[in-house]
Parts: C-alpha cells; sequence; structure tokens
C-alpha cells in the first residue's frame, strides 16, 4: 500500500500550479484595457447617435424620439448599414454578427487569436450600428472588443494556448462588467459559454479581471446597479406556477427568436447580391420599425426601466415585443454589427408584461423581470449567468429564487426543443460541433487494475528469435504483440512482428534469445493502481498500443492493456447513461437492460 501512495502522489484534485498567479496579474491590466475600451464604445454609441439623429456632435444625453427628421429618418439606418457594410468587406468580416460566436471560433479552433482590427472596427462598427438606430445593445461588441484586446495583450507574452483562451476570456468579462456592471454574471458567462472547462487556472484569473473592472467602474463613478428594482413575490404555489409558466413562455420565445433570426440569414443568403450590401436592406427595415415604434431602436435601455417600473401598458408591449422582434431579427440575419443581451431584455420583459395580466399578483415590473431574465437564459442557454445577470441589474437579492425557477425551466424548454442557441448554431453552420456539457473524464476515474486482461499470454526470455517468428506467424496466434518474461516473471520487454523484422535485418542470428535481444532496452510499464488518464499519456509516448501491467510491489506481470480496453471505458460510460435498471424492488425480479459487452 505504501508504494502505490508514492505512486498516486502527484494526484490532486486539480492540476493548477502557481504559474496561475502570474496569469492573473496578467488579466489585471487586461481588465484595465477592457474598461477603457467599453468605457470608449458607450461613449461613441452615443455620439454617433447624436449626429445620426440630431446633427449635434456632442456627447449630451439627446433622446432619439425628439429627432428633428420626422420621415427621413427611416434613412438614417440604411447609411449606417452601408457604412458597415464597407468596413466589414474592406476591414475585417469578423465585425459582422453580435461578437459572441466569433469568440467562441477563436476560442476553440484560433488557438484564442484575434487580431487589432477586430479590437478597432468591431466597437467603431457596433459605434455606428447602434447610433444609427440598429435595434441592438453594446454588450456583445464589448466582449468582443475586450476578448481581443486579452488575445493581443496575449500574443506579445509567451504564454500557451490556454492561458490565451483565459486572457481572451478575462478581457471579455472585464467588457461585460463595464457595460452592466455585473462582475459574478460576468464571470458565469465565462464558464458557462466561453470557456469551455471549470478549473482554477482559467477561473481565477476571468475572476481577478471582472472584480478589478468593477472596482475601477466603480471609482469612475459609472452606476451601479443600473436596474434599481426592489420589488419581490412571496413564495406559495400559486407563485411557484407563474414562475414556471414564465419560463415556458420564455423558452418558447427564445426558439421563436432564434429561429426567426437564422430564416433571415438563409434568406439573405439566396440574395443575388454580395453580404456588403445586405445590411442595408436590415437598415431599411430598422428605419421602417423605427416609424411604427421609436421605443424599438437603438439600446433601449429606457424600455427596461419602464418595464421595471410597472409604465408599460399591455398593448404597448405587445407592440415594441413583435416590432423590437422582427428588426432585431432581420438586422442580425443581414450581418450587421450588435448585441443581442439588451434585446432580449427588452423583448423579454415586453412579454413579461403582456402575461402579467393573466399571472398572480405581484409587484409591479416582477413578472417582466422574470420573463427578461428567463427569455436571456433560455436564448444564450446561460440560466445562471441570467439569473446573477438579473440580480446584479436591480440589486435585488429577493429575486433569486423566483429567477432561477424561471430561468430553469426556459433552460429545459431550449434544450428539449432546440439542438443549438442562438450562438452557438452560428459555430455549427461553419462545419464545427460544438458540445456544451462538462463532466469528469471517466479515464480521470478508472484504474488500470479494473479493465485489464489479467490472463495474459507471455512468451519466455528463453525463445530465440526464429522460435518467435514462428510463433507470432502461427494461425492460432490471437495477439499481435506479448510480454517476454524471465523465469521470475519479470517483464524484459515486448515483442511484435515489427521488432522481429527489425532483429533479422539487424542481422541478429535465428538462434539468439529474446533476452539477450532485450538486454538493455527501456521497457514502459504500467501498474494496477495508476488512471488511465496516465496511461494514454505512456501509450502516446511508447508509441505502442498495448502495455504489460506489473506489480509495483515485486514488478511481477499481473495483466496487459491495451487501447480497446480504453474504449471500453467509454462503452461503459454511455451504457451507465443509456442502460435503465431498478435497484430496489419489493417482491417482483427486477429486469435489466444488457449492457453492450456484458455476458450472455
Amino acid at each position: 500500500m505504501k508504494s502505490a501512495r508514492a505512486g498516486n502522489g502527484h494526484l490532486r484534485d486539480f492540476t493548477t500550479d502557481p504559474r496561475v498567479l502570474v496569469i492573473a496579474a496578467i488579466a489585471v491590466v487586461v481588465a484595465t484595457a477592457g474598461l477603457f475600451a467599453g468605457i470608449v464604445l458607450l461613449k461613441l454609441i452615443r455620439l454617433a447617435t447624436n449626429v445620426a439623429y440630431s446633427g449635434q456632435f456632442t456627447l449630451a444625453e439627446l433622446r432619439l424620439e425628439d429627432t428633428p427628421l420626422g420621415y427621413a429618418a427611416v434613412i438614417v439606418p440604411v447609411i449606417g448599414a452601408l457604412i458597415i457594410g464597407l468596413m466589414a468587406r474592406f476591414g475585417s468580416e469578423k465585425i459582422r454578427g453580435h461578437g459572441i460566436p466569433e469568440a467562441i471560433e477563436a476560442i476553440l479552433l484560433g488557438r484564442s487569436r484575434l487580431d487589432a482590427k477586430v479590437a478597432v472596427l468591431k466597437p467603431l462598427s457596433s459605434a455606428i450600428s447602434i447610433g444609427s438606430g440598429g435595434p441592438f445593445g453594446a454588450e456583445g461588441p464589448i466582449i468582443m472588443t475586450g476578448g481581443a484586446i486579452g488575445s493581443l495583450i496575449a500574443q506579445m507574452l509567451p504564454v500557451s494556448d490556454n492561458e490565451r483562451k483565459t486572457l481572451l476570456v478575462a478581457g471579455a468579462a472585464a467588457g461585460m462588467t463595464t457595460v452592466f456592471g455585473t462582475p459574478i454574471a460576468a464571470i458565469m458567462l465565462a464558464v458557462e459559454l466561453l470557456l469551455f472547462e471549470w478549473t482554477p487556472r482559467s477561473f481565477i484569473p476571468v475572476a481577478v479581471a471582472a472584480i478589478v473592472a468593477e472596482v475601477e467602474r466603480t471609482l469612475l463613478h459609472l452606476p451601479g446597479p443600473i436596474f434599481p428594482f426592489s420589488g419581490s413575490m412571496e413564495a406559495s404555489i400559486a407563485g411557484l406556477g407563474g414562475w414556471v409558466l414564465v419560463g415556458i413562455a420564455s423558452g418558447l420565445l427564445s426558439g421563436l427568436l432564434t429561429q426567426m433570426v437564422y430564416a433571415c440569414e438563409d434568406a439573405f443568403q439566396k440574395l443575388p447580391i454580395h453580404w456588403m450590401w445586405w445590411p442595408m436592406i436590415g437598415g431599411l427595415v430598422v428605419g421602417i420599425g423605427g416609424l411604427i415604434e421609436p421605443q424599438a431602436l437603438g439600446v433601449g435601455y429606457d424600455n427596461i426601466a419602464n418595464m421595471l417600473d410597472g409604465r408599460v401598458l399591455a398593448a404597448a408591449a405587445l407592440t415594441l415585443l413583435v416590432v423590437k422582434a422582427i428588426i432585431w431579427s432581420v438586422a442580425l440575419g443581414s450581418g450587421t454589427s450588435g448585441g443581442v443581451l439588451a434585446p432580449l431584455l427588452i423583448m423579454g420583459g415586453a412579454m413579461g408584461a403582456v402575461l402579467a395580466g393573466i399571472l398572480p399578483e405581484a409587484t409591479p415590473g416582477f413578472w417582466p423581470l422574470l420573463a427578461m431574465a428567463a427569455t436571456m437564459g433560455g436564448t444564450m442557454r446561460a440560466p445562471l449567468t441570467a439569473t446573477f445577470f438579473a440580480v446584479e441589474l436591480t440589486g435585488n437579492t429577493h429575486m433569486l429564487v423566483p429567477l432561477i425557477a424561471a430561468c430553469a425551466t426556459a433552460h429545459a424548454v431550449t434544450v428539449l426543443l432546440m439542438k443549438r442557441s442562438i450562438l452557438t448554431e452560428k459555430v455549427a453552420r461553419r462545419g464545427h460541433h460544438l458540445v456544451r456539457e462538462y463532466r469528469v473524464d471517466p479515464f480521470a476515474l478508472t484504474r488500470v487494475g479494473e479493465v485489464m486482461t489479467t490472463k495474459v499470454e507471455s512468451v519466455p526470455a528463453t525463445m530465440t528469435l526464429h522460435g518467435a517468428a514462428a510463433f507470432l506467424t502461427a494461425p492460432d496466434t490471437r495477439h499481435p504483440s506479448f510480454p517476454v518474461t524471465d523465469e521470475d516473471g519479470h517483464v524484459l520487454g515486448l515483442i511484435d512482428p515489427p521488432a522481429i523484422l527489425r532483429w533479422r535485418r539487424a542481422g541478429k542470428h535465428r538462434k539468439t534469445t529474446l533476452g539477450e535481444l532485450l538486454t538493455g532496452s527501456k521497457v514502459t510499464l504500467a501498474y494496477p493502481d495508476e488512471y488511465l488518464e496516465g496511461l494514454s499519456d505512456k501509450l502516446l509516448l511508447a508509441n505502442v498500443s498495448h502495455l504489460p501491467v506489473v506489480s509495483r510491489e515485486d514488478a511481477r506481470l499481473v495483466g496487459y492493456i491495451g487501447w480497446k480496453d480504453l474504449m471500453r471505458v467509454r462503452s461503459k460510460k454511455q451504457a451507465e447513461e443509456r442502460d435503465r435498471s431498478a435497484l430496489l424492488s419489493f417482491g417482483a425480479k427486477r429486469k435489466t437492460q444488457q449492457s453492450i459487452g456484458d455476458p450472455v
């Protein structure tokens, strides 16, 4: 037992080492850069809005509805879309869309590398898009911009691909924190959507970046929470029913919105014109929608505040929901630049305001807030992010239980109804399959002794080279390789047809024994108590398909393991999820479904 513990002494809960402190220190710099990039983008959006709709080069808060343009305002989104199309074609095509799918693609497929063009053109194009009336939020572009800054800083330093990914996501988290003052939600977004892992090596630097960004935005007197809300609802059976109903409705709305966006994208793909001109068509639809409902244009944060205050009537909310959904899906499908988070909040909140009349009585704004979070969580498939996001936006921790109930319900609806989310569908359409389920690796839980072959066929060290060649080529020989053992059962090496051929070509005499041929050779061994996670590395480094397993106590051969044994572990894991059986029975015999590989 003592030697077994020594052999597994390197095993720990986590593989993180002190290097994480270096990356966390770099994340502080990334957070500061991301914060200022986010502030610049927010200023650019306000400036672009004032120039486009009021003709004033100012950062003052002018109301978009007070534009003197009248019906001519319908042209403003078209002009903005033309500029974005030109920037995308002659600058970088990566500025198209809402940013998060591009960040995911860079993380999974591009070694977390984003170029400087994206860091400059993405916020600029987004400011023009939103400032010219685009029905988008600033969070997606800022997440993309913060990620690009993190990636650029990482590319200037000697870091690994995983560390570069962590810094990219740290910049994205800092960007989201800058806009909304929601560091916990930003961290959760990283965990649920961007990191594709749950490890301290990535979580700690991302948390550092989000916290630093929050502290710095507080020192700069940026508001937080930006949508204060003190309402609540007593827990009850009727209330729980309402929470679940809102979750179901939000899940269905999430599916509808996702389908609308990609239906529009498919329609644009069929047009016989270059994609550079598509945003102009989307801009025209946005302009017409703005004439019908001006509140549907721009980031629309006023809409969120009004719904939380209970100042939006059901009829007005329904109009806002329909117009916003149409112009948002068409504009996003056309490939213009803008985010999805704020529009989801507005459309979800509008649905909540419409449904409030048939739901149990609650504080004004309660149902819109619940529907906002659930629609966001269902559409992005990030229920924890949506829950904490709503709490941090409002500063209301009393909403946690209703929020998680609605968000979990919406998440269940979308997971069961749709294969992909609005964020991953774009990546999938480019031919890349994503899996967003994080599980413990079965190789990390299974020991060699649990899957090895215990009845081992070996050959003696006294066998000659000629005898080994005859043995391996005999019709009744069932394996391609065999361990060679001495009289004490110690493994001297492995033989297989290529080894025999090498020795014959090297001129070794046919009567030379295997013991003599293997003298001084290095043997890679496995042990019964080691985990398959390490064994797979041994097989790869030794460039073999099988390894002899020996006891740690006396180094005697006790088993044999190969790649087929590893595959059986995966089959067993799948059987655990697929096969169903009752473990307790009372009177009747239990019947279990037979698993693959079980003896008949």
